[in-house]
C-alpha cells in the first residue's frame, strides 16, 4: 500500500528541469570528514542528506554553467541517469528554482511540539579557537575526574537528605533566586557550548547559536545538527551527551561545596544555595537524558543507532498501529526494522502530556494563586495541547482512510470515541480545589484571594491546608476552616503568592477571609488550599482553565 506522500508525489506533475540546473543558494555539500564517512548534502541550517558519492559529484558540478549532455561527459553517465538525479535533487529541494523567491536565513525558528529558538551568533569560529584546550581535556583521566565529582556530589545530597528537603519547601530570597537564576542560566550556556566543542573537535561546525522558549521556558542552544557529517556514531553520541555530563560536573561541584560549608560552619543560606543548584543540575541533566522529547537523550540515541528523524517515524509507525487496531486497513511500517519503533512512538506523543501534567502538580498551585498571568499561563498551554491532540486526531483518520479502512468503520468509532470522551466529562468526578495565599496578622489567619479565584466555591466550614511556599516543594504547616463567606478588600505582601521572601514592601490588593484555627507564627505567609468538595471531570477542567478569564 502507498502512503500518502507517495501517492501526492506521483499525482503532482514534476516541474521541468532548469537548461543549466544549479544547487540552491542554502545547499552545500559536504566531502567526508575522513575515510568511510558518508558525502553529505546540507539544505538550510538544519537539514542533512546521505548521498552517494556520485549524486554527491553531479550536485558539485551543478553550478549552472552545465547542461544535462555536459554533466553526462563529466561524469561517464548516461544523459537519462543524470536527468534522473537532477530530478530527484529537485524533488528533495537541493536544486534552484529561478520562479521561487530567493530563501532568506531565518533568525527566528519555530520548532514542533512548542519551542521557539532566537539565533544570536555563528559560533564556528570562535569555538575553534579552544580546539586546543578541548583537545588536552578529551583524555580519560580527565573522564574518571568528572565521573568522580558527579557521584560525589549526589552522594552529598544523601549526606545532606533532611536538609536538602527543607531547603527545598522553604521560600528562597529574592538576592538567592536572583542568583540561582544566573548561575542557573550561566551553567546552560555551558551545557549548550560544550556540546559545539565537542563538536568542533571532532571536526564539525556548529552552526548557529542563541536563546529559545522550551515549553514557554527561557534556555538557550547550541545546533550541532551537523554531527551527521561526522564518520562514527560514538562521536556523535559524545557530542550530544557533552552537555549533560557538564551538567552533572557542575552539580558535582555544588553538592561537594555544600558539604564543605556545611562542615566548617558557614552561613546555612550559602549551603542551602549550593544545595539548590546541586538538585536543579542533576534534575535538569536527568531530564534531558530521557528519549521521549528532542532532548540531548534522544539525539544520544538517534546517533546510536544511526536512524535520522527517529522520533518523527517512531510516531508515524505509533500512529498507524492505532489506527490498524481502530479501524482496519494496511499499513506500511517506517522503520520496519525496528520492532519497538510503534512503541516508542507511543511514548514520544504521550510523555508531553507527563511533562504538563507534573508542571501543573508543581507549580499549578502558584499560577493559580498569580491572577490572571498564571490564568493565561496555564489556558495557552492547555489549549496548545489541545490543538496538538485535535491535530492528531485528524493525522489518525488521513492515514486511515490512506490505508483502506472502511467508512463506515472510521465513523462508528470516531462516533464512540466522541462518546467515550463526553461521558468521561460528566461522569468522572474529580477532588476541586481552589488555592490563595495566607497571611498571618494580627492574631488572625487570613486566606487572601486574587480576582481570578472561584469564591463562590470557599464556603463556610471549608477545610482549609496550610502549606509553606516552598521553592519546589510544599510543606503542610497546618489545618483550618472557613469563618465565613464574606470577603473584604485587603492589601497583603506579594510573598503571599510566590515562595520568595524579601517582597514585604511590594504590596498587591487582595480579597480575604478570616480562618478558623491554624495559629502560625506572626509574619508567616504561604499557600492555602480549600477543599471545595468534588466536580465532574468538565466542570473541574471549565473552573480551573476557563472561568478564571471571566472573574
Amino acid at each position: 500500500m502507498r502512503t500518502a506522500l507517495k501517492r501526492r508525489q506521483e499525482e503532482k506533475p514534476p516541474a521541468p528541469l532548469p537548461e543549466r540546473p544549479r544547487l540552491a543558494p542554502d545547499a552545500r555539500v559536504h566531502e567526508p570528514i575522513e575515510d568511510g564517512a558518508p558525502w553529505l548534502v546540507q539544505s538550510g541550517a538544519q537539514r542533512y542528506l546521505r548521498v552517494a558519492a556520485g549524486m554527491a559529484s553531479l550536485l558539485r558540478l551543478a553550478d549552472g554553467t552545465r547542461d544535462a549532455e555536459d554533466l553526462a561527459k563529466e561524469l561517464g553517465w548516461s544523459v537519462e541517469l543524470v536527468g534522473e538525479g537532477l530530478l530527484r535533487a529537485q524533488r528533495t529541494g537541493l536544486l534552484e528554482d529561478a520562479a521561487a523567491a530567493p530563501r532568506r536565513e531565518r533568525r527566528i525558528t519555530f520548532v514542533p511540539p512548542l519551542t521557539v529558538q532566537f539565533t544570536v551568533v555563528r559560533p564556528e569560529r570562535m569555538l575553534n579557537v579552544f580546539r586546543p584546550l578541548t583537545a588536552r581535556l578529551a583524555h580519560r583521566g580527565w573522564a574518571i575526574v568528572a565521573a568522580t565529582l558527579a557521584g560525589a556530589g549526589l552522594l552529598s545530597l544523601v549526606a545532606q537528605a533532611q536538609t536538602t528537603i527543607a531547603a527545598l519547601s522553604e521560600p528562597i530570597s529574592l538576592p538567592a533566586l536572583l542568583a540561582l537564576l544566573v548561575v542557573t542560566y550561566c551553567g546552560t550556556m555551558l551545557h549548550e557550548l560544550s556540546h559545539g566543542l565537542v563538536l568542533s573537535h571532532y571536526g564539525g561546525r556548529p552552526s548557529r547559536m542563541g536563546f529559545m522558549l522550551f515549553y514557554l521556558t527561557p534556555a538557550f542552544f547550541c545546533d550541532v545538527t551537523d554531527g551527521w557529517r561526522l564518520p562514527r556514531n560514538r562521536q556523535r553520541v559524545r557530542v550530544a551527551l557533552a552537555g549533560i555530563a557538564t551538567q552533572t560536573v557542575i552539580a558535582g561541584l555544588a553538592g561537594v561545596g555544600s558539604v564543605v560549608v556545611a562542615v566548617a560552619g558557614g552561613n546555612p543560606a550559602v549551603r542551602d544555595f549550593l544545595l539548590l543548584l546541586t538538585v536543579t543540575n542533576y534534575v535538569s541533566g536527568l531530564f534531558n537524558t530521557i528519549p521521549f522529547v528532542k532532548l540531548d537523550g534522544y539525539l544520544a540515541l538517534m546517533s546510536h543507532l544511526d536512524i535520522s528523524h527517529l522520533r518523527d517515524r517512531s510516531i508515524t509507525d505509533a500512529r498507524r498501529l492505532v489506527a490498524r487496531l481502530l479501524f482496519g486497513g494496511r499499513y506500511e511500517r517506517e522503520l520496519p526494522g525496528v520492532e519497538w519503533a510503534p512503541l516508542f512512538g507511543l511514548a514520544c506523543m504521550l510523555f508531553p502530556l507527563y511533562v504538563v501534567s507534573m508542571a501543573f502538580t508543581l507549580w499549578g498551585s502558584v499560577l493559580e494563586s498569580a491572577g490572571m498571568v498564571g490564568a493565561v499561563l496555564v489556558s495557552v498551554a492547555l489549549g496548545y495541547l489541545s490543538l496538538r491532540v485535535y491535530v492528531g486526531a485528524l493525522k489518525l483518520l488521513a492515514e486511515a482512510r490512506t490505508a483502506g479502512a472502511a467508512g463506515w468503520r472510521r465513523v462508528t468509532v470516531s462516533v464512540a470515541a466522541v462518546g467515550v470522551v463526553a461521558a468521561a466529562l460528566l461522569g468522572i468526578s474529580v477532588p476541586y480545589t481552589v488555592t490563595g495565599g495566607f497571611v498571618e496578622e494580627r492574631g488572625r489567619t487570613v486566606l487572601v484571594a486574587t480576582g481570578t479565584t472561584d469564591r463562590d466555591a470557599v464556603e463556610p466550614g471549608a477545610e482549609v491546608t496550610l502549606q509553606s511556599g516552598g521553592v519546589v516543594l510544599q510543606k503542610r504547616l497546618g489545618t483550618a476552616e472557613v469563618a465565613s463567606g464574606d470577603f473584604v478588600d485587603l492589601s497583603v505582601p506579594f510573598s503571599a503568592f510566590v515562595p520568595v521572601t524579601g517582597l514585604d514592601s511590594l504590596k498587591v490588593p487582595v480579597a480575604g477571609v478570616v480562618l478558623d484555627g491554624g495559629r502560625l507564627a506572626p509574619g508567616t505567609t504561604g499557600q492555602a488550599v480549600v477543599d471545595a468538595g468534588e466536580r465532574s471531570l468538565g466542570d473541574w477542567l471549565y473552573l480551573k482553565y476557563v472561568a478564571p478569564f471571566w472573574r
